[in-house]
This record gives C-alpha cells, structure tokens and sequence, in this order.
C-alpha cells in the first residue's frame, strides 16, 4: 500500500498541502496533472528524497515519514533515466541485488531474466555511460525492478523513448501489475489507459 495522509511540500513559492490519497496493496495508480503541478515532487517524497512540510508518509500500512531512502525498500525510476555511469550495464542491473548481499548466482539469474526482457543481453558488458536515452531508460528501469520490490514509483519511464523501448518497457510493467503497488507519473492518456487501474490528480496551490 502506498499512502499520503495529508502531506505539504514547500519549494521556494512552490507549494502543495493537504494532499491525501491511497493506493491499495497491488494497485496500479497513474498520478497525473499538468507539467509542473509537483508529480515528481510527491514521487521525491515517497521515495524519501524530499522532506515533506507537513503530513505523513505510510508504505505498506507502515509510518516512513522520517525513514531515509534505502530503509523504504522501494524501487525508483526518476524522471531522467538515472545510470551508475563507473559501472558495466550488467553491474547496473545487479547493483540492488549485491547492495542486499544477494547471492552471486543468484545476482547473475536475476539479471540475465532483466536484460532478456528489456532487450539489453548484448549491452551487458558495455560501460554504461554513453548509453542511448533508450538504452538508459531500460537499464534505470531493470536495475529498480532487480530486487522485486513491492512498491515500484515510476517518474515518466515511457516518456522520449523509441516504440519498441515503449512496447518492451511496458510488458514489464504489465507483469509486474498485481505484484508490486505502483505509482506511475505520466501524461500519456493510452499509456495510463493500457497500465493504470487508479487516476490520482495532482493540482498545486500556487
């Protein structure tokens, strides 16, 4: 379960308050809004990247509001695929696995299935810096999905991407529907329509 329990957040003149909403355990909720209304702000807040001024964060039934980032057990896709350029794609994609001491063979099992379904087999010895936007954006999503979190935040993981990163990106997302609570920022009206099964509104008071 994913939930804000009237929550403020303040960015200079910036602000949102009072912002409640649920996303049931296994639900698939597209959290949409005009560009710049605080989609990705929230995302910041569920994720523990950004303090809010006010309210509660609740994962799982459980408070977070002052948990750090790592202690969430979340998987996170930021709005700009986000690589670990130091390392191989293959290191990307295992790097949730190994920071949880997860077992080598296991790590390699785990990656070999990510990189088949995201169509990045031939890139996984390749530095992952100088990576396509697509390319990244399929590893950004593989390396958040690794350890099999059960709440997944996407910030626009289809946006600026070719149709067949688009078609292989959303197959994943659709086998994890039921599996994982997601929370999917997006301005794609058939993209929500095909993956979403909850529309969350976003409106800032400024």
């Amino acid at each position: 379960m994913i939930e804000l329990d009237r929550v403020g957040v303040r960015q200079g003149a910036f602000f949102l308050s009072d912002v409640s909403f649920t996303v049931p355990a296994g639900g698939y909720a597209a959290l949409v809004g005009k560009t710049g209304c605080g989609k990705t702000t929230l995302l910041e807040v569920l994720a523990g990247l950004r303090p809010p001024t006010a309210g509660r964060v609740l994962l799982r039934g459980q408070d977070v509001t002052r948990l750090p980032p790592a202690a969430r057990g979340v998987g996170y896709v930021p709005q700009d695929a986000v690589v670990l350029p130091a390392m191989t794609v293959r290191e990307n994609l295992a790097f949730t696995l190994t920071v949880r001491k997860v077992p080598p063979q296991a790590v390699a099992t785990r990656v070999a299935e990510l990189a088949d379904q995201l169509d990045l087999t031939p890139l996984l010895d390749r530095p992952a810096v100088g990576l396509s936007g697509g390319e990244a954006q399929r590893v950004a999503v593989g390396r958040a999905l690794a350890f099999r979190p059960d709440v997944l935040l996407l910030d626009e993981p289809l946006a600026a991407v070719d149709d067949e990163t688009k078609r292989r990106v959303t197959a994943v997302l659709l086998a994890v529907k039921g599996t994982a609570t997601v929370l999917h920022v997006s301005h794609d009206r058939a993209e929500v329509s095909e993956l979403a099964d909850q529309i969350v509104r976003v409106s800032p008071e400024n």
